[in-house]
């Protein structure tokens, strides 16, 4: 019999979209799978719709716990699978038929540790097309050889957002033990970039990698109206925790320094953070906006982060942008984000 493969649901305010999510699941061409839906304290009917799917399919487990964030569900997922492999899903995007059929299969051909595969971001709004996503690995196959070759890119290849491996874990299957290893490490807190630091200590411990070339079957559910509102006071604290809980885990590891990757990340965080105070800020008047940019620009790690980043590879208007922060110019800063931000939407606005 084929090992099996424990897919593990995060629930929370999702009633509309679940079933889509489940279905999915259920219609998977692999014969050997459990699905666990873990109702993270979920305030409206997901609870009981968990409940019947349990019910009504053998294979399918529910778990109810108080809200604690998307990891604090998954990793309570995890404790409860009975599988030898583990997938994971979130309950508002959905996955191909096939999808932990190939992966289980090019793990098994591999004698690999992680099998991973492409996304798409398919969007609310059918005016937009979807968008395809992979990994920036080049071969399909990596082992712990090459997988060490690859340490010097693995978080930052000194590009914006440079990152070399696609940190989603839901386009990923994984051995178990990989898993249950590290969940020590994967701090709760962290609700900004909870998948990257997950796959990052992940990676450091597999025998190897395989990624299943030009194949995307994870469906990704953007809403277009998340990226217009949304706006969040507390990213720049969330990244600083996330590249805390980064550099603990490269420390931990002991296999590399990632820290000037990882230092180089979170500056590409840091300029998304002022722009989505720029962009996204619909509440506070222009004034204080411009002095909260000024102290997300004087901030002593993004200074650091401005002063000693390593990105060779960006652009001009990236420079241009980083100059702004590092000589705290919070209102070129304003007019570069709202003139970007003005036409990219307009021409969203075009393709409807």
């Amino acid at each position: 019999m084929k090992e099996k493969i424990s897919v593990i649901v995060p629930v929370y305010g999702v009633e509309k979209v679940l079933g889509r999510c489940v279905e999915s699941i259920l219609a998977q061409t692999y014969e050997n799978i459990e699905i666990i839906l873990v109702d993270d304290g979920s305030p409206d009917s997901c609870p009981a719709i968990c409940d019947d799917y349990s019910r009504r399919f053998s294979n399918i487990r529910t778990i109810h716990k108080r809200n604690g964030g998307l990891t604090s569900a998954w990793k309570e997922g995890v404790r409860h699978a009975e599988g030898a492999l583990l997938g994971f899903v979130d309950s508002d995007d959905w996955i191909d038929p096939d999808m932990y059929e190939r992966l289980a299969g090019a793990l098994e051909e591999k004698d690999a540790d992680i099998a991973m595969a492409g996304l798409v971001f398919d969007y609310a709004d059918p005016g937009y097309p979807p968008r395809r996503e992979t990994n920036r690995m080049e071969k399909p196959f990596y082992d712990s050889a090459d997988l060490k070759a690859l340490f010097p890119v693995l978080l930052n290849d000194g590009s914006f957002i440079g990152r070399t491996i696609q940190p989603s874990r839901v386009t990923k299957l994984f051995r178990r033990e990989l898993v249950e290893r590290n969940l020590d490490l994967w701090d709760e807190r962290v609700t900004v970039g909870e998948d990257l630091q997950m796959v990052f200590a992940a990676v450091l411990d597999a025998r190897g990698i395989c990624a299943v070339p030009d194949y995307y079957p994870y469906h990704y559910w953007y809403n277009m109206a998340s990226m217009t509102g949304g706006h969040d006071p507390a990213y720049l604290q969330k990244i600083k925790l996330l590249r805390e809980r980064m550099e603990k885990i490269s420390d931990e590891k002991g296999v590399y320094d990632f820290r000037p990757q990882i230092r180089n990340d979170f500056l590409s965080l840091a300029v998304m953070a002022v722009k989505n105070e720029i962009w996204r800020n619909r509440r506070d008047p222009l004034g204080k906006v411009l002095e909260n940019v000024s102290a997300m620009c004087r901030d002593a790690s993004v200074q650091e982060a401005l002063r000693n980043h390593t990105m060779d590879r960006i652009g001009l208007s990236v420079r241009l942008y980083i100059f702004m922060m590092k000589h705290g110019m919070a209102f070129s800063c304003y007019l570069v984000t709202k003139i970007f931000f003005t036409f990219y939407y307009r021409i969203f606005s075009r393709m409807q």
